[in-house]
């Protein structure tokens, strides 16, 4: 019983006289170790009440656990937004909870160490049965929950009330999962609740108990017409789980309920508060211990230390403001005026060194605020948002006695614990799209688009295809058949399709004076299927195959689309003036900019974009003109709820070209277009330069 576990190095040995296995190894490490989540919960509902109680259920308690699923037998024609619903097909309240438990088994079992069952006329305080799972041992077999005799059975055997939820251990439901098919053909029972736990209690021989290692599972039996805010019953306070809830009114006040959940909430805030200083007050007693001593303690205790330059391009800079103005723009202005999340900002830090002040040094002294002098602010990666204020205070003693003094405090708002957001699994097999506009202005650049578009795509045999869209305009259409503006790129196709036998590159034909992306982008998705990956490229585009996986990997069906911000590289004969341009990397990279401007490229699924084309075709009615004034990035952005992946992007570099901007496009579009334009010249230094050169050849 005491025996001492040492690791111990098995060497490694392969028997030559077997053939080599590659050993194959798992996506995460968690899954190699072994690791399981924590909690899962299934929530059991009809069609009947899908609409009403679940969905209240989801309102009140669902963003509160990890992960939650609702189970029923028939669903209704169309399921809540934000549901993720599992249907078994057969109403029967006993089929309802063996498929339930037969499927958690199957898809979660291996994932997660507890298994809370609720139903949806139950309310349940969720950070408190997140609490007690914390405080069980996953070793034993765990049924948890309100314990009720079985009508004329045993005595001593208990199952547990479905209505008021209950907690299954892994192990117990592993050890379970064997029997089902038998306790499905043998056990007859109206309630679910009683099916399962004469199940378990037949084939395991583990009863349903209320009170655990400790741990107790409070419930409370709601009379009817109840008044939750008035229900001062201490089992009332004490309950983990409410039952019955009779309508949806009901469930969102008693989430309301004033005192419930700040009581829980105070409790919570009180005890991490209590457990930070003792945190706190161990680090000061180790540091002492470290080969820093003192000076190894940072500030705050317990915040990692600020992060340390190692050289002058690592400084970060500080941001200075003032109440109204901040010294640091977006749009690259040196003043502009403080508003929106900056200002709520600025006046919660002033706020919270204020109250930290007089918490230190009351009674004897209370502050008041006069002015912020000067305020400075910078993010550190490492740590947060720090802050450093120059406040003028008015300092009043006990007596009444004020005395205006300037003071120095520095605050920090640290970075919250960091969080993996689960996403949908994506891969990178999926086939894109090419969209290519071309207009007449374009025709000098076709040529390279098409040559990088064979040698990354075509002779890599990647799975992309190409679509060109010929923009003609209406005086070039009249005369298409005497001389074709395009002819030049057709024939260009041709030669592709000839060298590829196997490609097949089709283009669309559109008349229009002014080639509003909207438009033409409404003209594709009617010729693709909807679950067409789109890559909306432009004539400077050079595709490549690693951008191409990115467009796969960060574009996800009825969950994100992306928008890549690609690098523009300035004019050559501003940059580098005769000299021949450099080849390393980091001057690649310092003789361009990333073009926040334009929204040319993007990749999105046809489905998404057919959805979000709806939304706008009902909300501007027969006002096409509006569409002139948006692009694709406006559809998404105003009329998807889609996530809206915008970053810049290295890998999707452009050569540098003077763009024709159409001014007949919306004033904002043509002014992007404008900016692109100028700021895509050259860098402040290489345009001083320049004209500097400009200035002593005129001189001299």
């Amino acid at each position: 019983g005491h025996e001492d576990f040492r690791p111990r190095i098995v060497p490694y040995y392969r028997d030559p006289n077997k053939p080599y296995k590659k050993v194959l190894r798992t996506r995460y490490i968690q899954t190699e170790l072994g690791f399981h989540e924590r909690l899962f919960v299934a929530v059991l509902t009809s069609k009947a009440t899908l609409n009403t109680l679940a969905v209240a259920v989801n309102k009140t308690v669902a963003h509160h656990f990890p992960r939650l699923l609702y189970f029923t037998g028939l669903r209704s024609a169309k399921v809540p937004h934000g549901m993720v619903l599992v249907a078994h097909g057969d109403e029967r309240p006993i089929w309802l909870m063996y498929e339930t438990m037969h499927y958690i088994h199957q898809h979660f079992g291996s994932d997660y160490d507890w298994f809370y069952i609720m139903q949806d006329d139950t309310y349940a305080q969720a950070e408190q049965v997140k609490a007690l799972v914390t405080h069980l041992s996953i070793n034993q077999d765990v049924y948890l929950g309100r314990a009720e005799e079985f009508i004329g059975g045993d005595e001593q055997a208990r199952y547990c009330h479905g209505g008021f939820g209950y907690l299954i251990s892994r192990s117990l439901l592993l050890k379970l999962h064997p029997h089902l098919d038998s306790c499905r053909n043998e056990i007859l029972s109206v309630r679910p609740d009683e099916w399962l736990g004469r199940c378990i209690i037949d084939f395991l021989g583990i009863t349903c108990v209320s009170q655990l290692q400790g741990q107790h599972y409070h419930t409370y039996e709601l009379a009817k017409n109840t008044e939750p805010e008035k229900e001062e019953e201490e089992e009332f306070q004490a309950a983990l789980a409410v039952h019955p809830i009779s309508d949806m009114t009901l469930m969102y006040r008693l989430h309301k309920r004033p005192g419930w959940e700040m009581d829980w909430t105070s409790e919570k805030v009180v005890g991490i508060s209590t457990h930070s200083l003792f945190a706190q007050m161990q680090i000061r007693n180790l540091t002492s211990l470290t080969p820093a001593g003192e000076a190894g303690l940072t500030w705050p205790v317990g915040i990692n230390a600020p992060f340390l330059p190692k050289s002058r391009f690592e400084v970060i800079s500080w941001d200075y403001f003032t109440e109204q103005h901040l010294f640091s723009c977006p749009d690259g202005s040196p003043k502009c005026e403080l508003s929106g999340a900056s200002k709520a900002d600025v006046s919660e830090i002033i706020e919270s060194a204020l109250e930290q002040l007089n918490s230190r040094y009351q009674p004897l002294l209370r502050f008041s605020k006069r002015q912020l002098l000067n305020g400075y602010r910078r993010f550190d990666p490492t740590r947060g948002m720090e802050y450093t204020l120059d406040l003028l205070l008015e300092a009043v003693t006990q007596k009444g006695h004020s005395h205006v003094l300037a003071k120095r405090v520095s605050l920090v708002r640290p970075l919250s614990k960091v969080e993996i957001i689960p996403m949908p699994y994506v891969t990178e097999a999926t086939r894109v799209q090419l969209v290519l506009p071309l207009t007449v202005q374009d025709l000098d650049f076709v040529a390279n688009f098409l040559d990088m578009f064979a040698m990354n795509t075509l002779d890599t045999h990647d799975n992309a295809l190409l679509t060109l869209l010929f923009i003609y305009h209406p005086y070039d259409a009249q005369r298409v058949s005497q001389v074709d503006v395009f002819a030049g790129v057709k024939a260009m196709v041709g030669e592709l399709e000839k060298r590829y036998a196997e490609v097949k590159i089709p283009w669309i034909s559109v008349k229009t004076e002014v080639p509003s992306q909207v438009k033409l982008m409404d003209i594709v998705s009617k010729k693709h299927p909807v679950d067409t990956l789109f890559f909306l490229a432009s004539v400077w585009t050079e595709i490549n195959m690693e951008f191409l996986n990115l467009c796969r990997m960060n574009t996800i069906s009825s969950w994100q689309v992306f928008f890549p911000v690609h690098f523009q590289e300035f004019n050559p004969a501003l940059v580098y003036r005769g000299e021949q341009a450099a080849s390393s990397s980091t001057d690649f990279l310092r003789d361009g900019h990333f073009d926040r401007h334009s929204f040319a490229e993007a990749c999105f699924y046809n489905s998404d974009y057919m959805m979000a084309r709806t939304k706008l075709a009902a909300d501007i009615l027969d006002r096409d003109e509006v569409l002139e004034s948006m692009e694709v990035f406006d559809v998404f952005l105003h009329y998807s709820g889609l996530h809206l992946f915008r970053a810049v992007e290295p890998g999707l570099v452009q050569k540098y070209a003077l763009r024709s901007c159409n001014p007949r496009l919306s004033e904002e579009l043509y002014h992007r277009c404008v900016l692109s334009n100028l700021e895509g010249l050259a860098s402040r230094s290489h345009l001083a330069m320049a004209l500097f050169e400009q200035e002593q050849a005129n001189s001299t």
